[in-house]
């Protein structure tokens, strides 16, 4: 296996932070969909017992991360662009729904989360960008005041944030979104409940069109081939 993990210190919720650091890993294409991993892979390369391993690989293949592989280990789950495409249709009425509750309130989001967001797009880290964009989305459910929509939209991140991993390593319009991030948060700022919830299903919309356009060409890029 090519992903270069960083060991973790033994904790009460080592299960969970094996998880975690999995989920990044196939978030930002460390492990590459149909890569084969096993258990005692893992183990060693976290310096942790194959227990947490274990536990950690039967949550990810819950939550549909990960598959049995033919003969030992799984593999990284396909990604599937019909399926994603209808996630981001879920997520985009949740989030047009928060736009419209925070400039209900005329939240003023930290300028900060705009300026790291931008930082990140210059940038190569793929998890940044991913961690900055969820933050940007996470404040405007926060300033909503309905606990539920962060709750139901956190379901669907984990799986948007892979795909998201796979076209911000090629696409050229992260600027854009980071534009898109701006104008939504001025509506919200200036109390323009329609505006705000038009620009953010825009901003939903347009996450869905540039995915529907470029996964299926990611799909076939050797860049996603990984030999199992």
């Amino acid at each position: 296996m090519s992903a270069k993990l960083v060991r973790l210190e033994a904790a009460p919720d080592l299960v969970e932070q094996v998880y975690r650091r999995l989920l990044d890993a196939i978030s930002d294409g460390s492990l590459a969909p149909g890569q084969r991993i096993t258990q005692e892979d893992i183990a060693e390369q976290l310096a942790v017992s194959r227990q947490p391993v274990l536990q950690a690989l039967r949550l990810l293949k819950k939550d549909g991360f990960v598959q049995d592989a033919p003969g030992r280990g799984v593999l990284v789950a396909p990604l599937d662009a019909g399926w994603t495409l209808k996630i981001y249709q879920v997520r985009g009425a949740l989030d047009s729904l928060a736009a419209r509750l925070a400039a209900a309130a005329r939240f003023q989001l930290d300028p900060a989360l705009i300026a790291q967001g931008r930082q990140a797009a210059r940038g190569r880290d793929v998890k940044a960008m991913i961690d900055a964009d969820l933050a940007f989305h996470d404040a405007i459910y926060a300033a909503s005041g309905n606990p539920l929509i962060a709750e139901t939209a956190h379901q669907h991140w984990r799986h948007l944030r892979r795909v998201m991993g796979a076209v911000l390593q090629q696409s050229r319009q992260r600027d854009a979104v980071w534009d898109e991030h701006e104008a939504v948060a001025r509506a919200i700022a200036a109390g323009d409940v329609e505006g705000a919830a038009r620009l953010m299903e825009h901003h939903g919309q347009h996450a869905a069109e540039n995915l529907a356009q470029r996964l299926p060409q990611l799909l076939t890029s050797p860049a996603l081939q990984t030999p199992t």
